[in-house]
């Protein structure tokens, strides 16, 4: 369960932009996940739940945004649709992933003096 490591991972950076924003906590966590990242997100979110307590994201919520797979020619012939195969249909070269291996830490808010 790489979840665990995976969140620690965004405690620490967390920690880190909270230090140098002199924040007393953190109220809402926000990342965005893709869904061919490789990680569960109901696994992610017990995980945060788990590891928050003691931590300045003690009292923050966690949104968190699926970010689908997408996949286009690298060549600039757009993107291609589901089912149409991992090639482009007017060139025929192999498919560049756009987006969905993603995890992005997105958005903090936190509480400052």
């Amino acid at each position: 369960m790489h979840e665990y490591s995976i969140v620690q991972a965004m405690f620490d950076r967390i920690e880190e932009t909270a230090r140098a924003h002199h924040a007393r906590g953190v109220r809402r966590v926000s990342v965005r996940i893709g869904r061919g990242a490789g990680v569960e997100i109901a696994l992610l979110r017990t995980a945060y739940e788990t590891f928050r307590a003691g931590t300045l994201c003690e009292a923050a919520a966690i949104d968190i945004e699926e970010v689908p797979v997408r996949w286009g020619c690298p060549h600039g012939h757009g993107e291609l649709r589901i089912g149409m195969g991992l090639s482009c249909a007017e060139c025929g070269s192999p498919a560049r992933l756009i987006s969905g291996d993603e995890i992005i830490l997105d958005r903090l808010e936190l509480e400052v003096a």
